[in-house]
């Protein structure tokens, strides 16, 4: 079982779906601002919540575009730093479509329903192939909690009209900051080498949505917008959560026909 239950509703949807609208994002401020030199104290307001959340576990609900087709999915998952990731993808009815555990560098991949297992892989490989976003655990944790990268370190800042601040980070990029009704520093966006990352800020301890857009070089962009239900932090997250019995008689299955399979599977 997940970090939640199989009884959380939740189903996935495996069928290549008609076109869609994406989701407008936001205006994110251009150009060089104005120079921020006191910037420390609204980046650690910004990301204080997120730099604290050391195991997450939810409820996602996946839309998006991989590989030019829409996916749409729901699924479980469990988090904890470092490395460590439960993903379960629910059918409607019977088995998981796919169960995704890695406890460090090598990760496996349950399919129960065709009886096939890939392993020895990386938990990032197995996710681009997946959902088309290439992530190992620590930077999937990082985004869903919102901090847009493990441990950001800033560098320095410029201000910008509409309470906007833009922080630049030592491993690469920015995340952008904006100041809500109370004057406080909220982290709305962040750009890395290859990814966007962008949020809708919520009531619930991580962000309610996280869009993620991914650039890789030579290969088709991938969008997702992931929604964050039921979201737990920081509960103890035990080593068999990170583990997954496969049977005798399962039948081994390579990345690249995982990736064939398409975005969680919609061409099996």
């Amino acid at each position: 079982m997940t970090p939640r239950s199989a009884g959380a509703a939740a189903g996935v949807l495996l069928a290549a779906l008609s076109a869609a609208c994406a989701p407008r994002g936001l205006a994110l401020p251009a150009g060089d601002g104005q120079a921020f030199p006191d910037f420390s104290p609204a980046f650690v307001q910004a990301t204080a919540g997120c730099r604290a959340v050391r195991t997450l576990s939810a409820e996602l609900a996946i839309t998006g575009r991989v590989g030019g087709g829409n996916l749409r999915g729901r699924a479980t998952v469990g988090l904890a730093a470092p490395g460590r990731i439960r993903l379960e993808g629910i059918a409607p009815f019977g088995p998981p479509v796919f169960v995704l555990v890695a406890d460090g560098a090598s990760a496996m991949l349950l399919l129960p329903r065709d009886n096939r297992v890939v392993r020895d892989t990386s938990p990032a490989a197995i996710l681009e192939a997946l959902v088309g976003i290439e992530l190992g655990p620590d930077e999937l944790l990082a985004i869903l909690a919102g901090c847009v990268a493990p441990d950001p370190q800033a560098t320095g800042a410029h201000r910008f009209s509409g309470g906007w601040a833009r922080v630049d980070l030592a491993s690469g990029g920015a995340v952008f900051l904006q100041q809500d009704r109370q004057q406080a520093w909220r982290l709305r966006a962040g750009v890395r080498p290859r990814m966007t990352v962008e949020y809708d800020l919520g009531a619930g301890p991580v962000p309610a949505v996280a869009r993620v857009r991914f650039d890789p070089d030579g290969a088709t962009a991938a969008g997702l917008r992931i929604a964050v239900a039921q979201a737990d932090i920081n509960v103890p997250l035990g080593a068999d959560v990170f583990a997954v019995k496969v049977p005798p008689d399962a039948r081994a299955m390579s990345v690249t026909e995982l990736r064939n399979a398409g975005p969680l599977g919609a061409k099996r």
